[in-house]
């Protein structure tokens, strides 16, 4: 499995997007911005595709496997692919305020940590489904981090399609998300004209 080591905050600034976006805290030092050259259409739509692997954790092979499935289903298929990206249980974790970054919400859903309805899922890229339950395993409530996080109450600004528990360890999926839930900086259709091409 290929691993991306590039530094996410120099990745953030290489590609324009902030870095509260993947959930990192804005970097102390700020270095002045480098103006290039007019930028082609090809070179602004690959930026976008870029942006949205970066953003979710995807690399090539299963970006190019969402986009072909996002095509084969109704509507318009930017929307759809931005939609497919949200529904994977990492970012579903990430958007539930149980962990601080999506990539440490992959490493708690690998870590056997989650459950979907009640059975445990280390799937990072697994796609919820409407009504469907997701929450802290009972072991790992007792876990450090998890208390902490308890005690800190994390509260991310969570999107309306999804509904935090009582307990804050819990969310259930009421809907799929639509594209006035998506607060990416992403231009999906750019993507689609790229892979269209």
């Amino acid at each position: 499995m290929a691993i991306d080591r590039v530094p996410a905050l120099k990745r953030c600034r290489s590609l324009g997007i902030e870095p509260g976006v993947v959930g990192l805290g804005k970097s102390s030092k700020r270095q002045p911005r480098r103006t290039r050259g007019k930028v082609s259409e090809y070179g602004t739509q690959l930026k976008e595709k870029q942006k949205a692997k970066f953003i979710y954790g995807v690399l090539e092979k299963q970006f190019r496997a969402y986009y072909t499935r996002a095509k084969k289903m109704p509507g318009i298929t930017g929307e759809n692919l931005i939609s497919l990206l949200e529904r994977r249980l990492d970012n579903v974790v990430f958007r539930l305020g149980l962990a601080a970054t999506r990539k440490q919400a992959r490493q708690v859903v690998r870590h056997g940590h989650i459950t979907v309805n009640g059975k445990r899922c280390d799937i990072p890229s697994a796609l919820v489904d409407v009504n469907d339950v997701v929450a802290v395993a009972e072991k790992a409530r007792g876990n450090a981090f998890f208390k902490a996080l308890a005690e800190s109450n994390n509260a991310l600004s969570t999107p309306a399609w999804i509904t935090v528990g009582a307990d804050s360890f819990t969310g259930t999926v009421n809907r799929f998300p639509a594209s006035e839930d998506f607060d990416v900086p992403v231009d999906s259709q750019a993507i689609v004209e790229l892979y269209s091409k």
